[in-house]
Order: C-alpha cells, then structure tokens, then sequence
C-alpha cells in the first residue's frame, strides 16, 4: 500500500502498485469516479479485499471507501463473500467473460476465415460493433484489395456495419443515431440517417449487407451477421475489388458467408457449452 508521512509516501511491501494513467489528464478531474476506477483495477489484481485496505491502498478516509464500495455493491461490480470481504460481483463477472469470450472467438475464427478468404479470393473480416462504430477483431487480407482501415471504422461505412444495425429496432438505432447528418468516408458513402434506415430495412428483409466503395473507393463488401453470441453484436463480411464484385460473385459470397457464420456461431457455442467461460 501507498501510506503517507507527512508529505512523503512510501510502499507498504506486498501492496499492489497504484495503476499507471494511459490517457491525456482530463482538464476537470473527478476524484471520487478515479478513486471507484482505482478500485475496480484493485480487483482485478487480488481477488478479496477488505475495508481497511482499500482505505489505504485510495489514501483515504474508511467511511469515504465504504461509501465507494457500497455503490460498487449497488451497481452488481462488487458483492461481499461470508466474511464480508468485498470480491468481484456479477458485473465484473460478465465482463471479464465477454473479454475471454472474444479472445476465444479470434481464434476459433481465423481458419474460418481464411478458409472463407481461399474460396472467395478476397480480404475477409469479422467485425463487432462498438456505439457507431465498427472493430475489427479477425481479419484474413488479400493482395487484391487495399489495405482495410484499422480501429474504430463507422459502421454506416461498412457492410458489416449496416448487417449488424439491421439487427436493432427502430428506436435503438435512433437513440443511436440522433442526428439526421452522417460523415462520410467516400462520395459513395450514406450520408443521412433516413437513407441509412431504408438501406436497413432492405438489408433486413433479404439478410445480408453491401457497401459500394462506401469506405474506400474501388472496393466493394458483402455482409451477414453472426446469430448469437451471448448477446454481443458480430458480422463478417468478404471484401472484393469493386469490378469484380457482379451480382453473380455477390450472391456466392452470401452464401459462403451465410455457412462460415453458421459454423463460426456453433464453433462458440460448443466452446461455451464445454463451461470454457462458466
């Protein structure tokens, strides 16, 4: 722990070390929501804590890190074992079951797609969405096609991006997208949220998604979302020069998407049936 003598700390030894900050400072802090953060990393590097340690370990007060625990209790992150000990509760829990849920559909999804890639002869990708925005979390390039952006992407951008908004109702995607204006990566791309719901609602009727050099010229994209998942949104979607992708090429990419995304689902279910994240 990092306890205080007059106007110098020093380490209790055992203590795990205060987390480092990654970000830029933030211009108007909040110590109590850094001090809740602070906590919530505690249990992520020893599993029980009590009381008088997090006192120390924040540098403050008891009743002030029992009032943090007690809203972390509240809200599900922390619960109290039979010797009133505090330990993750079922919100951290989940979260750190999504993490390795998709950590292990990485890699259950790299043969996948790669045998996706050879039968198609195209850059393929499994995406998930992130707000207004797509990551990509697999990816299987092709020499054909130009390099895919990395990072967040806007799924209004993308094939896999529109599939996986199809899924929403009306008012989800509106609370979503509150603004009629959309940017757009490309001249091609959608540009207002009313255009975006019609393209929705076609992607929806016929279970799959395109994107027209919407996000980058010259390369067209093919989309279907991943049923299932616990609950998490996925799509993967072949990517193809946009020459090349004809109506004919198109609709055998569907259908070798439609299978991958069937074998991938079931890949993760067995996964999880096996108690893998129980």
């Amino acid at each position: 722990m990092r306890l205080r003598k007059g106007n110098v700390r020093y380490m209790v030894a055992g203590s795990p070390p205060q987390p480092e900050t990654i970000g830029p400072a933030p211009r108007y802090p909040i110590e109590s929501v850094d001090n809740a953060l602070k906590l919530l990393l505690l249990f992520a590097q020893q599993p029980r804590v009590r009381l008088t340690e997090v006192s120390q370990y924040l540098e403050v007060a008891s009743s002030t890190a029992h009032r943090l625990l007690s809203m972390l209790q509240y809200r599900g992150y922390i619960q109290q074992d039979p010797t009133r000990a505090y330990e993750a509760g079922p919100v951290l829990r989940q979260l750190g079951v999504k993490a390795l849920r998709e950590q292990h559909l990485t890699g259950v999804a790299r043969p996948v797609l790669e045998r996706l890639h050879d039968k198609l002869d195209g850059a393929t990708t499994l995406g998930r969405l992130d707000g207004q925005h797509v990551v990509y979390v697999g990816q299987v390039t092709d020499a054909k096609v130009a390099p895919l952006p990395s990072g967040s992407i806007p799924a209004h951008c993308t094939s896999v991006g529109k599939m996986i908004l199809s899924q929403m109702e009306p008012d989800e995607l509106r609370e979503l997208y509150p603004d009629e204006r959309l940017d757009q990566f490309t001249p091609r791309s959608i540009s207002s949220r009313s255009a975006l719901e019609a393209e929705l609602q076609v992607a929806r009727v016929r279970g799959f998604a395109v994107a027209d050099r919407e996000l980058m010229p010259e390369v067209a994209s093919v989309a279907v979302a991943l049923p299932g998942l616990g609950g998490i949104r996925y799509g993967m979607c072949a990517a193809l020069p946009a020459r090349r992708m004809t109506p004919s090429r198109r609709g055998g990419a569907v259908r070798a998407l439609t299978g991958a995304a069937a074998e991938l689902s079931a890949l993760s279910e067995t996964r999880d049936a096996s108690g893998a994240f129980g």
